[in-house]
């Protein structure tokens, strides 16, 4: 907000002749059209180029600091008479604009003093895991040049069941601060890295690298389960529909089925020096490495193997001992088919 500056009450001084102005040297006092101050008093050298010793001279109030003030160019010539300066270049000026800088407070640092406040008090952990939401967003505070120090905590209070807190800060040596010390009222969180979907997947698809997105979620939200490293989901398959989103649990997920029930499949004898294929008909679904059961249709007999591939099932030659009827059935029906 602009406000106007406070003047000194000094004599009145007339403005110099258009002739005048012409004829001035390259060393005149020369009007700015603008200037930044850093402290609480504006000088003559200020608004002045050229001013000579009087340029340390303060001859006005500055404005708040962050705010920017204008003053007539004839209350500057006014101002500046009284130290005897009475030639002065002011072009077409009608005005000058005073702006009072100082540091800038940015809210991100705000949000990471608070969080640093309550790290690790009231069960919450590292500082770099809490999400801070303000009720309403901190805008940058402005305060003065001089000031170098960080925000100090005056009071802060935190209800650990819905992370609620209130909060005011100071800084010691900024009389801005001091008159409108900063509160914020918001909720604090911890939170963790989860693995999410990143599109909806259908029953028994395979995950892969690009379905999948880490994202920060409120470590209470995370299930004990939860999939904290997308490497440990890819290549696995859903073992319901999931939803876009949702973040993944190992119940989620199983090693992907390369056998159906009812599938036909590549049955495998494996006998010490002998390798014998036939079709057999799925009679159990399973993954790679899962025993399920195979129907011989050309026996009728029932044998155990192992998934070994897609559509693949290996009985390997302990496993065709345990059973020696199915052996004697199934071998020579093998042979056979070749």
């Amino acid at each position: 907000m602009i406000r106007a500056l406070a003047f000194a009450t000094l004599l009145l001084a007339a403005a110099p002749a258009a002739a005048q102005i012409a004829a001035l040297p390259s060393s005149t006092p020369t009007l700015k059209r603008a200037a930044n101050v850093t402290s609480d008093i504006v000088r003559i050298g200020d608004l002045i180029d050229n001013a000579g010793a009087a340029a340390d001279t303060p001859i006005f109030r500055s404005p708040d600091v962050g705010t920017t003030g204008s003053v007539p160019v004839q209350k500057v010539l006014d101002a500046i008479r009284l130290h005897h300066i009475y030639l002065v270049d002011t072009g077409s000026l009608s005005t000058v604009e005073v702006t009072r800088t100082g540091r800038s407070i940015e809210a991100s640092e705000i949000e990471a003093r608070i969080a640093s406040t309550f790290a690790g008090r009231y069960g919450l952990g590292e500082a770099k895991n809490l999400t801070v939401t303000l009720d309403r967003p901190a805008q940058p505070v402005t305060i003065e040049a001089s000031v170098t120090g960080e925000l100090v905590v005056r009071t802060a209070t935190l209800e650990p069941r819905s992370g609620r807190f209130d909060i005011t800060f100071d800084l010691p040596g900024s009389p801005a601060m001091r008159r409108n010390p900063l509160r914020y009222g918001g909720t604090v969180i911890e939170t963790a890295p989860t693995t999410v979907l990143a599109r909806a997947l259908a029953r028994g698809e395979i995950v892969k690298a690009s379905d999948l997105a880490i994202e920060r979620r409120p470590k209470a939200e995370i299930a004990a389960e939860a999939i904290r490293s997308a490497d440990e989901a890819v290549g696995l398959a859903a073992r319901q529909a999931l939803r876009t989103g949702q973040p993944l649990r190992r119940t989620d997920l199983s090693r992907p089925e390369l056998v159906h029930r009812d599938d036909n499949v590549t049955l495998v004898f494996e006998v010490p020096g002998i390798l014998l294929t036939t079709r057999g008909k799925a009679l159990d679904s399973g993954a790679e490495g899962d025993v399920i059961s195979v129907l011989n249709p050309q026996s009728k007999r029932t044998v155990q193997g192992i998934v070994s591939g897609s559509g693949r099932v290996t009985v390997l030659s302990t496993t065709l001992r345990t059973s020696q009827d199915t052996t004697a059935a199934a071998i020579p029906r093998a042979v056979a088919s070749r």
